[in-house]
């Protein structure tokens, strides 16, 4: 029996080594991070002497204020001062909770360095930007090449918009005009400090290989933004994949063990050609479940996971390969050669 246990034993052993050898050891790789708190210092100013407080926030944070005043706060030169002591005394509430879900941001700093270090072991010459938190207001989201996102990314600059991260029972996001007018329940539940990496590196992704799926029809398009969850998964290889997808553990799991049902019924009820919009969004836009997959298992954009799965098995048949090669390769020599046949 004793012989039996050490061979198990060992077995796991060399097994755990060997799933362990596929994550690349990132740690010498020198990257200075560090996350600076914009929103901090802007709500210092002294709304008596606003023009005194935004000159010294200005030196400090010479690319971040201009375009929070600009394209955060939507401030023209003749607003500055005005709508900056309007948001000022508007959001003290705001503030207070932002400052008590994140009183201190250095475990983020050591998530966003060890994501960075895998960006740099990929992609050697990758610029870091800057990372700044900010605190603006909560009635709209970023806009990015894949939609709406808490966060921005400009040349030099990572803009982290905390207000869109305090814990999904934030009162504000159970709000009917905030459901209605900036974020449904299915997306505002990912609005927790945990999806902080995932979200900002998705920009990255993208600023690396954008999305070149617009206008082709829908394999293409689940294909090419499954590739983008394949970076992802690639920069932040210990991150749940819950987290990287957005799907609850539920759907997630419901998606593994019925892969098989789900392309099987894609194939069938729909034209892998299509270029509907509707049909599209069926599959590729953000919704709280798949229409005509159960509502209360599927996710919704499960086209991009499948997508993913179709880059699995290409990456399977043509190992050899570097993540930049497997994003530069043209999704339909992906389609051809992966032979998706999940059962």
């Amino acid at each position: 029996m004793k012989k039996i246990l050490i061979i198990l034993s060992l077995s796991l052993i060399i097994c755990s080594c060997k799933s362990n050898n596929k994550v690349p050891d990132v740690s010498n790789i020198s990257v200075e991070i560090k996350l600076e708190r914009f929103d901090r210092d802007f709500f210092t100013i002294d709304t008596i002497n606003i023009f005194a407080g935004l000159n010294k926030l200005n030196q400090k944070y010479p690319i971040v204020t201009p375009i929070f005043l600009q394209y955060i706060l939507g401030l023209d030169s003749a607003a500055t001062i005005p709508g900056i002591k309007n948001f000022i005394s508007l959001s003290g509430n705001l503030y207070d909770t932002i400052n008590t879900v994140f009183k201190t941001t250095d475990d983020l700093e050591k998530e966003f360095k060890k994501a960075f270090q895998f960006v740099r072991f990929y992609f050697p010459k990758y610029p870091i930007p800057k990372i700044a938190a900010i605190a603006g207001p909560v009635d709209a989201l970023a806009q990015s090449e894949n939609g709406p996102t808490p966060d921005f990314l400009r040349p030099g600059l990572l803009g982290i918009s905390l207000q869109f991260y305090l814990g999904k029972n934030f009162s504000v996001y159970n709000d009917p005009f905030f459901i209605e007018s900036v974020a449904p329940t299915y997306r505002s539940r990912r609005f927790s400090k945990e999806y902080i990496i995932a979200d900002a590196m998705q920009l990255v992704v993208a600023d690396l290989f954008p999305d070149q799926s617009s206008g082709k029809p829908l394999i293409e398009q689940m294909v090419e933004k499954g590739k983008q969850w394949y970076l992802l998964d690639k920069f932040l290889p210990t991150t749940p994949d819950s987290i990287k997808t957005g799907f609850t553990q539920q759907q997630l799991d419901w998606c593994k063990n019925n892969e098989g049902l789900i392309w099987t019924s894609i194939v069938k009820n729909e034209n892998l050609q299509s270029l509907n919009p509707a049909v599209l969004q069926v599959y590729i836009g953000e919704s709280p479940f798949t229409q005509g997959f159960p509502p209360d298992y599927s996710p919704g954009n499960i086209g991009q996971w499948i997508g993913w799965q179709f880059i699995k098995k290409f990456i399977e048949k043509n190992p050899d390969l570097t993540p930049e090669e497997i994003m530069r390769t043209d999704v339909a020599t992906i389609i051809t050669e992966a032979k998706y046949k999940p059962k």
